[in-house]
């Protein structure tokens, strides 16, 4: 009985403390690690992310950046850093679901393993884009126009393995065609190219894309994900386009090293919806065309595991190589 009743009061003694420890973060600065330089959408999103929650919490998150090796230094980083909730990852498709299969055995961490995965932000499609002098108007126009000239075409992306690159491949494989690939050491050159006419085609993410859209100078032809963008109301999706269930957005979410308390990961959890919730900061996002999300652990976890399953086939099949 003594010891049942010893126990009792230290489980409820640890239960107290990580109680307070939950309501006393953050004390002191937390950063979010972007595994990129300034000034690309993840930075832009952590900062915003960073500015709602040191409103909510009343406490202090920074962004850092840590580039190099395609997020994989950052990354790995945060897989490596105490687990004690200051140390957060701005997590996204390419350090988390496409780098898994374009590095292998460079990349030390693991998605799943290596993280407490605290909730997806946002998604945003890749959005086929054209020349506007480019006769293709629409997916069943390229998918006929590609066939009667089997690789001739050609298509730009913004380097080796971006999520631009992997979903024009997954068209490809999808429809059945032969195309020209031609890869850009990033994404400014390749649009600029795109605007001359150097280059007819290309996928990028919905954000860069929106206002060479508005402004005239490309044409979107199709949105990669499931449901029409609103940031593109007019424009139709993959899938509706003649290849059904295509899909191939880009992402962003909130993660953690593996052994990071439940009750501070919980309060993340909350605080991160919160933010999600904020006219300002989800305003900032659609605007752009992102779509907000805000899911459980459990279902960004589930979504993590489908997304570097699903990459991992594309890089196999185009048979990407990293620069």
């Amino acid at each position: 009985m003594k010891k049942l009743l010893q126990v009792v009061v230290l489980g409820l003694c640890a239960a107290v403390a990580g109680l307070t420890w939950a309501q006393g973060y953050p004390n002191k600065p937390v950063k979010i690690i972007v595994a990129f330089p300034p000034g690309g959408a993840t930075d832009t999103m952590a900062r915003n992310l960073a500015n709602e929650l040191s409103k909510s919490t009343g406490g202090s998150f920074v962004v850092e950046n840590k580039p190099g090796a395609n997020g994989i230094i950052g990354t790995d980083f945060v897989a490596k850093s105490a687990p004690d909730g200051y140390t957060l990852l701005l997590s996204g498709v390419g350090t988390n679901a496409i780098n898994h299969s374009l590095y292998k055995s460079d990349v030390k961490y693991d998605s799943l393993k290596d993280f407490a995965n605290v909730t997806l932000l946002a998604t945003g499609p890749n959005v086929l884009v054209v020349n506007p002098q480019f006769e293709v108007k629409t997916v069943g126009d390229l998918i006929k126009l590609a066939k009667a000239q089997p690789g001739k075409l050609s298509y730009a992306s913004n380097g080796n393995g971006t999520s631009g690159h992997l979903a024009m491949e997954m068209l490809k494989q999808a429809a059945g065609l032969d195309m020209q690939h031609v890869p850009y050491k990033g994404g400014g050159p390749a649009m600029t190219d795109l605007i001359g006419g150097q280059i007819p085609m290309l996928f990028t993410n919905q954000d860069t894309a929106l206002q060479n859209v508005r402004a005239g100078k490309i044409r979107a032809v199709a949105v990669a994900s499931l449901q029409r963008n609103p940031a593109f109301p007019d424009v139709p999706t993959v899938a509706e386009s003649g290849v059904p269930g295509f899909s191939a957005v880009s992402w962003f979410g909130l993660s953690a090293p593996a052994g990071t308390p439940k009750d501070v990961l919980a309060k993340l959890h909350a605080e991160t919806l919160k933010a999600l919730k904020s006219a300002d900061f989800r305003g900032k996002l659609e605007s752009v065309g992102f779509v907000v999300v805000g899911n459980s652990p459990a279902e960004f976890d589930t979504f993590i595991k489908s997304e570097i399953d699903k990459w991992g086939k594309a890089v196999k099949a185009s048979g990407a190589k990293v620069d």
